[in-house]
């Protein structure tokens, strides 16, 4: 019987074999092996991102107490022992008449331990974060695809709406949304740092392999690839371009599965939470401090990679939480990765205010997928992720100003013209 044992049991490997299923993935990734976490100190021992990043120093200055962080996914399974009272309450939209969250894929799981994985004992996954709180969001499915951005949209603007400060989106695709990206810009107007993968290339398509996924490539969202142990090597499956702001730890990882077992994963999808956990860090430490300060503190103190200063492969660099929360960094006003017109100039994909009328009916066509579901072996995945995009890009209006100038009357008026994804 498997009880709070933190171990990969039959359960596990049952789960794993079936996500290996689809014919697509055949050429993904090598036959499955046998599980690889036997023993709960080799789960502890396989943490390496731990000493990577520095965290036991980091842990002296913060520890995620006071933050909430949003986990937009395929659910949490918040009894998995290294969650037990990390979880709060969530949603479920996919099955909106289940009474709790609960995550059927485990990926979830998986990122919620990365970011706030207790660390009150020696076993088991430690998140960057260990003190925070999860707010568990399933949007998707049993195959962990979700076929209309407007339930990630409905996602983020719950999770706001519930005390989020953190929002973490591993999950993505090649389409863009006029109404995700308004439900971001939401977030950013209540002071919340979103982060989301820059996404995995797949070895069976090239659909997916193009550019950035969306919602990572979003003017505002921290963008984060995968790097590998060496800490100077980008992982080879990461997909970037010049929207990458950030990397961190992708591959030989770790990571927890419901109820109470472990498996092996990589991609940018446990990259992007190790980047919320930093965030989560910052924020315990500096409760008043704005989105805007907490992503510059990222970008100012992340370790330089690749050629020097920003680019598309390592954006800032690796992540490094230490620096984040002891250097002197010089202070800006607003989100350094913003994009925003000047005052008097409307916002592209602003937010409606509650109750007022959302944009147009959402693109339902392009299967969105969250990075492929790891198995146990080295190649890495099992699932086929073939996002398709839409073609119908996004809806933006930038401003045309009409100007009627009389002695006495000025009028100012703004709209938003149509354009593509950025």
């Amino acid at each position: 019987m498997l009880s709070l044992s933190r171990r990969v049991g039959a359960a596990a490997l049952a789960g794993l074999m079936s996500l290996a299923a689809p014919a697509a993935a055949a050429s993904a990734s090598p036959p499955l092996t046998e599980p690889v976490i036997t023993t709960d100190d080799t789960v502890r021992a396989d943490q390496w991102q731990l000493e990577a990043l520095d965290l036991a120093d980091a842990w002296a200055y913060a520890d995620g107490t006071g933050v909430t962080v949003a986990v937009i996914d395929s659910g949490v399974d918040g009894s998995h022992p290294d969650l037990v009272g990390q979880v709060l309450p969530g949603l479920d939209l996919v099955d909106t008449k289940a009474e709790t969250v609960t995550d059927p894929v485990g990926h979830g799981t998986t990122v919620a331990a990365f970011i706030a994985g207790r660390n009150d004992d020696d076993n088991g996954v430690v998140g960057i974060a260990p003190k925070a709180k999860i707010l568990p969001i399933r949007v998707l499915d049993e195959e962990n695809r979700y076929d209309d951005a407007l339930i990630v949209a409905k996602g983020v603007r719950w999770a706001v709406d519930h005390g989020a400060k953190v929002l973490n989106l591993s999950l993505g695709g090649s389409g863009s949304s006029a109404t995700l990206a308004a439900a971001l810009d939401y977030a950013f107007a209540k002071d919340v740092v979103v982060i989301a993968c820059t996404g995995n290339a797949s070895a069976s398509s090239t659909s997916d392999n193009s550019g950035v996924w969306y919602p990572a490539r979003e003017p505002g969202v921290v963008a984060v690839a995968g790097m590998e142990r060496d800490g100077t090597t980008l992982w080879s499956g990461a997909i970037t371009g010049k929207e990458t702001v950030l990397t961190a730890p992708s591959t030989q990882l770790v990571g927890a599965r419901g109820p109470d077992d472990y498996w092996r994963v990589q991609g940018t999808s446990f990259a992007a939470p190790m980047v919320s956990g930093v965030a989560a860090l910052i924020r315990s430490r500096w409760p008043d401090m704005p989105a805007g300060e907490v992503i510059n503190r990222l970008i100012k103190t992340a370790d330089d990679r690749g050629e020097p200063g920003r680019d598309g492969q390592f954006g800032y660099g690796l992540v490094n939480p230490t620096a984040a929360l002891t250097a002197d960094v010089s202070f800006v006003t607003d989100n350094p990765l913003d994009t925003t017109p000047p005052p008097g100039v409307a916002r592209f994909g602003s937010a409606p205010v509650p109750g007022q009328a959302q944009s147009a009916p959402e693109e339902s066509n392009p299967p969105w997928v969250v990075t492929q579901a790891p198995t146990t072996n080295s190649g890495g995945w099992a699932a086929p992720a073939q996002p398709v995009d839409d073609g119908s890009g996004r809806t933006r209006w930038i401003a045309i100003v009409l100007f009627l100038i009389s002695a006495l009357v000025a009028a100012f008026t703004v709209r938003r013209f149509a354009g593509s994804a950025g």
